[in-house]
């Protein structure tokens, strides 16, 4: 049986998250404790305690979601359960590398940390939105964004399962194109309560930001498969690492490729260690023959243990 971890990204933070592993497992209260040390602040507060509107500011849910999924990570290796492979969406790729070696958790959180502050800072400087697209393929999708570039900045940004698809740009733009894809058969656009255009150009000072965090960071080549999420293919190098961690600041998330990369290389059980249950359930959208377990507490990692006979 071949396993890869997945990682969630902004979306799936909760307050109350982590507590369980924390209180629970050795190894996830040692991450938490590292990745305090590594982010200056004690994100695991922020974890457990909120307040929520704190939890969902770009600058504390990135280092927030990294923390809770390294301890869930650390839990499942302290339990005999590790993965062949890793992906992480988004902010979740952070913890993918440190489960494939690339960075400990200290470095991983600084760097996640930088990200957060530097998003946000871009969001604030040029402001944007995103909104999620039901029903339509991504070349209608990625066709209407450029038949509306007149208005302003709008580009696919999540390719997350079949029919659905994340929009990320102008506010102007993305209304627009909104309004044409609806026209052209969208079941629902949905706005998302965000604070930013996220992986589109306006993120371009992050992304200078984040070069220049990335170039002064230790980063290893790795231990384990990893596909990232600008290429949908996989990367080994530390160099590979910096480069499309980079360009993932504002480029799209390959999300539907990069599961079917990992399934069509015989990757079909996968363990999505962090809060919630979301990529859970885009990769059954994904590949329904997968099989998949959500690992954010205790009960559950033990739940997937079972099941796996480990």
């Amino acid at each position: 049986m071949s396993i890869a971890f997945v990682f969630p990204g902004q979306g799936a933070q909760a307050v109350g998250m982590g507590r369980d592993l924390y209180e629970n497992s050795t190894a996830a209260r040692l991450a938490f404790q590292a990745i305090d040390a590594g982010c200056g602040f004690s994100v695991s507060s922020l974890c457990f305690d909120g307040p929520e509107e704190a939890l969902k500011e770009t600058r504390n849910t990135q280092p927030a979601l990294f923390a809770v999924s390294v301890a869930a990570l650390a839990a499942c290796a302290d339990e005999g359960i590790v993965p062949q492979a890793v992906a992480g969406h988004s902010i979740g790729e952070y913890a993918a590398l440190v489960a494939a070696g690339a960075f400990d958790p200290a470095t991983g959180a600084g760097l996640v940390t930088e990200r957060g502050r530097a998003m946000a800072e871009a969001a604030a400087a040029a402001p944007g939105t995103m909104a999620a697209v039901l029903g339509l393929d991504p070349t209608t999708i990625a066709e209407a964004c450029t038949m509306v570039n007149h208005v302003g900045v709008v580009v696919p940004a999540n390719i997350n399962a079949p029919g659905q698809v994340v929009i990320s740009g102008e506010v102007n733009a993305v209304a627009e194109v909104s309004a044409l894809l609806k026209e052209r058969g969208a079941k629902r656009v949905l706005p998302l309560a965000v604070s930013g255009a996220f992986h589109s150009p306006l993120m371009a000072p992050a992304v200078d930001q984040m070069a220049q965090a990335l170039g002064r960071a230790a980063i290893q080549d790795l231990r384990l498969p990893v596909v990232a999420n600008v290429t949908a293919d996989y990367e080994r190098t530390a160099d590979e690492v910096r480069a499309n961690l980079i360009a993932q600041v504002a480029g799209p998330v390959r999300w539907v490729e990069t599961i079917l990369r990992l399934t069509q290389d015989g990757y079909t059980t996968f363990i999505e260690c962090g809060p919630g249950s979301v990529l859970a359930g885009l990769i059954k959208r994904i590949a329904p023959d997968a099989v998949t377990y959500s690992v954010g507490d205790m009960a559950s990692l033990h739940a997937a243990k079972e099941a796996l006979g480990i």
